[in-house]
């Protein structure tokens, strides 16, 4: 797994093996995970994100299953990393947690097929859609309730695309150990490849930018104090505290 850590005033990329970093720079130098500050694995220009993609919440909203990706965005200003906070905001009173498995991009692209989307693909972390509901309904469109400041909740760290098929993993949500969401991208309707070559159909990708691919059923508010985990199969747990 790849993360990104800051020791003192040095921030670098490091390969993980348990608790042991190894920085990924000339000098190679390992350090204890528990001497850095685990920092968000990516920094994304934008993250570009999908309403709607899961089979089984479709179904639990009794909605159509959608002719093409929904898609809106998030600014990288929201980004936080794992053990960050999540702040309620004081103009909204429903803030929700939406747990997705994100697509980190690894190369500069546009106008990519579906046949070479995996070219494209640094790796995969999680990732937490936080939403301002009750703004949202209000709004009749989603950016100001997907944008506050610490609403797009990244990592702890990114698992290189050779290291993992994303076709059929555990997508879970936890509020204070509670299991609020579980799916299996299995039951994504727009699959990864098929994402990527929408989306930079539209718009080009730069290195580092995210695809949050959707949230499974079961989406459900935050309170102040809790604790919401986002913990995804064979990558890990993005954990953070609601302030």
């Amino acid at each position: 797994m790849i993360g990104r850590f800051k020791h003192g005033d040095d921030t670098f990329y490091g390969s993980v093996s348990g608790e042991l970093v190894t920085s990924m720079d000339h000098e190679g130098r390992t350090f204890e995970l528990s001497e850095l500050t685990v920092l968000p694995p990516a920094t994304p220009s934008k993250i570009i994100c999908i309403g709607l993609n899961y089979v089984d919440h479709a179904i639990e909203l009794d909605m159509e299953i959608p002719a093409e990706p929904v898609i809106f965005m998030k600014p990288s200003s929201a980004v936080i990393g794992s053990g960050d906070r999540i702040v309620y905001p004081s103009m909204s009173q429903r803030v929700d947690y939406e747990a997705e498995l994100a697509v980190v991009i690894g190369k500069r692209c546009r106008n990519i097929s579906a046949e070479n989307a995996m070219d494209v693909i640094a790796g995969y972390t999680c990732f937490n859609d936080v939403t301002a509901r009750d703004l949202q309904q209000k709004d009749g469109q989603w950016t100001r309730s997907k944008s506050f400041d610490t609403f797009a909740p990244l990592g702890p760290f990114i698992v290189p695309k050779e290291d993992l098929d994303p076709s059929d993993v555990v997508v879970s949500s936890l509020v204070n150990g509670e299991v609020r969401q579980s799916s299996s991208t299995s039951n994504l309707i727009f699959d990864i490849p098929h994402l990527i070559e929408f989306i930079s159909g539209i718009m080009t990708l730069e290195i580092g930018d995210v695809i949050a691919t959707g949230t499974p059923p079961g989406v459900g508010g935050l309170e102040r104090g809790d604790i919401v985990e986002v913990k995804i199969e064979r990558i890990g747990t993005l954990r953070n505290e609601v302030v």
